[in-house]
This record gives C-alpha cells, sequence and structure tokens, in this order.
C-alpha cells in the first residue's frame, strides 16, 4: 500500500457520511420531468439506512432525526413529519443491522423495502392526518425503485465505505 492510498483514505474519512447524505439529499430535490419525478427513489432513507447497518455505533436516530428534519425543510413538509419517520425507519434497521447486513443483496433489498414502505406509510399517515394525503397510488412508486436500487447503492457506498477504511 502507498502513501497516497493511505493518506486519501484518511482525508475522506471524517466527511464521507455526512458527504453521501448531501448528495442523497440533492438528488431528492433535482427537478426531473413529471414522469420521472413519480418513480424518484428514497435516496435519504436509502443512504441513511445503509450507514445506520453498515456504521451503527457512529450513525443512529440522532443522524435520522437530523436528515429528517433536513427532508422537511427542504420539501416543504410538516417539521418532524420525515424526521418522525426517518427515525422510527433508523430504530427498526438499528435493531436488525446484523441480520440484514449478512443477507444476500437480494433479501437485503427486501427487508429494505420492507422498512422504506413502514417509512411511506408514516408519511402517508401524517400527510393524511393534515388533509394532504396522496390521492394516487404512484406514492408508493418510490418504494419499488428503491428496492431495485438498492444493491447497487449498497456496493457503491460499501466499496466507499471500504476506500475510506471507515470500520465499526
Amino acid at each position: 500500500m502507498s502513501a497516497e492510498d493511505s493518506a486519501g483514505g484518511r482525508a475522506c474519512r471524517p466527511a464521507i457520511i455526512p458527504v453521501s447524505l448531501l448528495v442523497a439529499l440533492l438528488l431528492t430535490l433535482l427537478p426531473l420531468p413529471e414522469w420521472a419525478a413519480v418513480m424518484r427513489p428514497l435516496w435519504v432513507p436509502m443512504v441513511l439506512l445503509y450507514w445506520v447497518m453498515a456504521l451503527p455505533q457512529r450513525v443512529g436516530l440522532g443522524w435520522a432525526w437530523s436528515m429528517g428534519l433536513l427532508l422537511d425543510v427542504a420539501k416543504g413538509a410538516v417539521l418532524g413529519q420525515h424526521a418522525l419517520a426517518l427515525v422510527i425507519a433508523a430504530w427498526i434497521t438499528l435493531r436488525l443491522h446484523q441480520r440484514i447486513r449478512v443477507a444476500p443483496l437480494y433479501q437485503q433489498a427486501i427487508s429494505i423495502a420492507l422498512i422504506l414502505l413502514l417509512y411511506l406509510l408514516i408519511t402517508f399517515v401524517i400527510a393524511g392526518f393534515l388533509g394532504d394525503a396522496p390521492r394516487s397510488s404512484l406514492y408508493w412508486l418510490p418504494l419499488f425503485t428503491s428496492a431495485l436500487l438498492w444493491p447497487w447503492l449498497f456496493i457503491l457506498l460499501r466499496d466507499l465505505r471500504r476506500r475510506c477504511r471507515l470500520s465499526q
């Protein structure tokens, strides 16, 4: 291993988690054509759940709450709507991370999809209480695109984590 590899690993170490979550937030806010916007994956929850699963001692409920509040502000949602949903999703992931992490990618995708279903259900119920519930079944479409993208996102973030030498 060269000195450059070692220095590169140390250089990206402290910032990789917040930078990846910021990229996920930007992907969530990226303007898309209407036909593509309804299929937009749940970037922030997926990236957050990856980090909770991969580094549960470093990324937990505080990160989930903070990212949820950022998502609430960015999307103009009721303050706490996404925060509550992300905290519950992160808590479930923390409880199950050892089981999910060792599963094959297709089983991980199913597990993550179920957690994301709960996330969407919570945001749906909160919006319903406020009289702003989505009326279209397309609301659930990001669940499927997220599940399909999970294996590639997992591999990308895992390789990035390894390159930056982040471990438990």
